[in-house]
């Protein structure tokens, strides 16, 4: 995610009006805090994180207060609040103060590019406010629908009706959930969920949706993003040289988008697809050293651009060099392998060969020539690799290449090593 919580996630539902809870920013003075909790009750103190860090609840990481005081005191406490979640590490900036809502029912939103389907998708239950892979499946509405045509509203009444949500929530529902497709389609996100939407009643009784928490995903080359005109260091969450320097690639043809997962891992992965990503991404766990997706049909300049960037800054370290991805249906192979070879060619010839095993996974146009030029490239710097097409299960290609980063940290690299006249080397 690149954009959590409501200090701007108010802001940007406010494009489709659709009702948030009402949110103070880190720079809320005392008398205007004073005025929320005077007209609400209770309100939420909760860190500033760059980009998505979940469970942040479940860490004691928001605060809750009846006065003044206790607002003040839980500032102090959270404004600088440390959270890791999985390998995800944040530090905030700041706080927000925003106004409780008073409920009984909660409702979980969200809206994905869902690989299974290859539709946008909605999942949907009226049981929010928990994480959604502790319900049962049975309380959850998984749909996929048209983007030509949207989220109509009888999409989001039939989903209600199957899972068997209380009548009274569904007609508010159903006449507000629709704005947020548009939020998402003209605006370049790529995921939006809400969680929880709180059911405040009014006057007469009659219910009204409330976002309570906000947390989405933008596709960064998309230039509808930058209708929204949020500031930069938005997407500029603890960024590191090399991230960086990725991000300083970006064109209107192909992507650029990495994480650093762990410094000190050892399978540097150049992933293609944000399927592909996802899953190589929580197979390899704590072994990757980025999540990345390169896809987008890259032309070479840039292809070789990125690659020289990843060996320069984790080459030395790499046990495995894994190029993975699912088959294409536009991005020439050829030209991406090319663009790798070639810029791995180079990075051997200013910096001396490293220990390395090249295991490849992919499929799309130019497949065979692509392998057959990338194969030229590593028999001449005498490294090993073995080659999966596209009729093989990613799963299994992933499940490989952690094989071999195994037998490379119990000798395999000092193997290696030795055939390219090195001394051993540490794994």
């Amino acid at each position: 995610m690149h954009l959590n919580g409501m200090l701007y996630g108010s802001r940007l539902l406010g494009h489709v009006d659709f009702p948030a809870s009402e949110v103070l920013g880190p720079d809320a003075g005392e008398d205007a805090i004073q005025d929320l909790i005077a007209r609400h009750g209770l309100i939420f103190v909760k860190p500033v994180f760059r980009g998505g860090v979940g469970k942040k609840g479940k860490a004691g990481l928001i605060g809750k207060a009846r006065d003044l005081k206790t607002a003040l005191a839980e500032k102090e406490r959270l404004y600088f609040a440390e959270h890791r979640h999985g390998n995800a590490f944040a530090k905030a900036n700041g706080v927000t103060f925003e106004a409780g809502i008073p409920a009984e029912h909660e409702v979980y939103f969200a809206i994905t590019d869902d690989t299974h389907f290859r539709a946008p998708t909605m999942t949907l239950t009226h049981r929010g406010g928990v994480e959604i892979e502790d319900l049962d499946k049975s309380d959850i509405a998984t749909v996929p629908f048209e983007a030509l045509t949207g989220l109509k509203a009888f999409v989001v009444a039939n989903a209600l009706t199957d899972i068997g949500a209380p009548r009274e929530i569904i007609s508010p529902l159903v006449q507000h959930l629709p704005k947020l497709w548009e939020l998402m389609h003209h605006y370049g996100m790529t995921t939006l969920e809400l969680n929880p939407i709180r059911m405040r009643p009014g006057r007469d009784g009659r219910l009204t949706p409330v976002a309570c928490d906000f947390k989405c995903g933008f596709d960064r080359d998309d230039p509808r993003v930058g209708r929204l005109g949020l500031p930069d260091q938005l997407f500029a969450a603890d960024i590191s040289a090399f991230e960086q320097e990725v991000n300083q690639l970006r064109t209107h043809q192909g992507q650029s988008d990495v994480f650093v997962i762990n410094e000190s891992g050892t399978i540097l992965a150049p992933t293609f697809g944000g399927g592909a990503n996802s899953l190589v991404t929580e197979v390899l766990g704590e072994a990757a050293i980025i999540s990345s997706d390169f896809g987008g049909n890259p032309p070479y300049e840039k292809m070789k651009a990125v690659a020289s960037i990843c060996y320069r800054h984790f080459l030395p370290q790499t046990n495995v060099l894994f190029i993975i991805g699912g088959k294409s249906n536009n991005t020439d192979i050829l030209e991406t392998f090319r663009g790798m070879g070639d810029a791995l060619r180079e990075y051997f010839a200013a910096h001396g060969p490293t220990p390395l095993y090249v295991v490849v996974g992919r499929g799309g146009p130019n497949l065979v020539r692509g392998m057959g030029n990338l194969t030229e490239t590593l028999e001449s710097l005498g490294l090993p690799y073995r080659f999966f097409g596209f009729d093989s299960a990613i799963s299994e290609v992933v499940n490989y290449a952690k094989r071999v980063d195994t037998w490379m940290r119990a000798g395999g690299r000092d193997e290696i090593a030795a055939t390219l006249g090195l001394k051993a080397a540490a794994a």
